[in-house]
């Protein structure tokens, strides 16, 4: 009888669902849960993760939302190293809305068709059109001077990310089958990072900001520049079909916080890095490296055609690696709901990336300062002395920002240059050895640049 009773007041409650209107509460009363899928340490999304969760604009869409329509929202944001598990609690309809790399919303997009749990692209975080946010380093002390040099050896890689799919097409353009030329591990970010230092792999292919962080620390050097491909390389937000049908207006709420972070990160460049560094424990100078002004990411959620583009061209390299087969980009990515921001008033965005130029950050300084040349900006480190936090330059051909102190100089006559690989440098002083062109340490560059010019 007791069980009876209670069964019309069951049938008020709302049926819980597993998430993206996640409903609980008596009658007249309900609480909705977004799930958002994120990875802090993978800093080209921030605007969609880290720093959107630490500024709470999110909250402050949906808490708005809620006056108007009697729901209290809340958000669950949930942690992950690479997009990998994102894409699977997505297609499992626990995570509603989740950001990752290009090669990873390809595999997002594929498995949602598959699954039934269709998903598509609906914004852009950071992206850099050559493809600098991917690096291949190895240990400080490796006699590895190039990508040539990794045929036989190991190298460690998320396979089916952004930093892999670098790794075959660079692979393969130097002459080297990516399946049979090398030993390639598929190993986490950091399992990776460990065996490099361990010397159980002569290499690590990875993602933003692993390279930058290894070699900031010490613990590695750059080998080969994913700029050097020339070819667009991006992070962006996908959603899950039916909660972006269901809930279009929480996904606008999200898009528009997304905005405010992305306007905060570009007006406030040096607090948002510290504010990430304090989150994930990346030293800010890292974080800084990639998005910072003029840094190798450039932050703007437009889903630009070039992007698109790019998408398209990775399809192939997915398809022969059998992580995917036949995805519809055209159909995956929907730019609707950008649209629907933009009608309403939202901010505008830069509509390409600025050139990176060396930059100084003292310590204690609110912003970066930004200098004309390499010479100018080891002119300013020299007169810094130990107030000098980082100093950033920007590798001579690909433009991919590095730091000053890591990268490998070239002195031609009064001119200092910088790259991020020595087989950059290398490359370099061999097409104008006639005019001088010379490797020299940073210590030496130091000096040369406060000699008269």
């Amino acid at each position: 009888m007791r069980t009876r009773a209670l069964a019309p007041l069951l049938l008020l409650l709302p049926l819980a669902t597993a998430c993206g209107g996640q409903e609980t509460g008596a009658a007249g009363a309900r609480t909705v849960t977004v799930t958002v899928g994120y990875q802090s340490k993978t800093i080209n999304t921030v605007t969609a993760g880290t720093l959107l969760r630490s500024l709470g604009y999110f909250e402050q869409e949906l808490a708005a939302r809620g006056e108007r329509d009697g729901v209290t929202y809340k958000v669950d944001w949930q942690d992950y190293a690479t997009g990998a598990p994102i894409t699977a609690q997505m297609t499992a309809g626990k995570i509603d809305i989740g950001s990752m790399g290009d090669f990873p919303l390809l595999i997002n997009a594929a498995r949602g068709k598959e699954l039934k749990q269709p998903t598509h692209l609906v914004s852009v975080t950071g992206y850099n059109l050559r493809g600098g946010l991917n690096t291949v380093v190895t240990a400080p002390g490796s006699k590895l001077e190039s990508l040539a040099d990794l045929r036989g050896k190991k190298v460690s890689t998320s396979v089916g990310s952004a930093a892999d799919g670098t790794l075959v097409r660079a692979l393969q353009r130097a002459g080297i089958d990516p399946d049979k030329g090398i030993q390639k591990l598929n190993q986490q970010p950091s399992v990776g990072a460990s065996a490099l230092q361990a010397g159980s792999v002569d290499a690590l292919s990875q993602f933003v900001a692993w390279p930058g962080q290894l070699a900031f620390e010490g613990r590695a050097k750059a080998l080969y520049d994913g700029a050097e491909l020339n070819l667009p390389t991006f992070h962006g937000v996908t959603v899950r079909e039916k909660f972006a049908r269901e809930r279009a207006g929480v996904l606008d709420d999200f898009l528009r916080a997304q905005q405010k972070a992305t306007a905060y990160l570009r007006d406030r460049p040096v607090a948002a890095a510290e504010s990430v560094a304090k989150e994930t424990g990346l030293p800010a100078e890292v974080v800084y490296l990639y998005n910072g002004e003029g840094g190798i990411a450039t932050f703007d959620p437009e889903l630009r055609p070039e992007l698109i583009a790019a998408l398209k061209q990775d399809v192939p390299v997915l398809t022969a690696a059998k992580l995917v087969g036949a995805v519809d980009v055209d159909a995956f990515v929907d730019p609707e709901p950008l649209r629907r921001i933009a009608a309403a008033g939202g901010p505008a965005h830069p509509t390409a990336a600025a050139a990176a130029r060396p930059a100084l950050w003292l310590k204690g300084a609110p912003r970066t300062t930004a200098y004309d040349s390499p010479r100018e900006l080891l002119k300013a480190v020299r007169a810094a002395g130990g107030s000098v936090r980082a100093a950033y330059v920007p590798d001579a051909v690909t433009g991919t920002p590095w730091f000053a102190d890591k990268a490998v100089w070239v002195a031609e006559g009064a001119e200092l240059r910088a790259f991020v690989t020595p087989a950059g440098a290398a490359a370099y002083v061999a097409a104008h050895f006639g005019g001088g062109a010379r490797t020299v340490t940073y210590e030496e560059a130091l000096g040369l640049a406060g000699a008269p010019s």
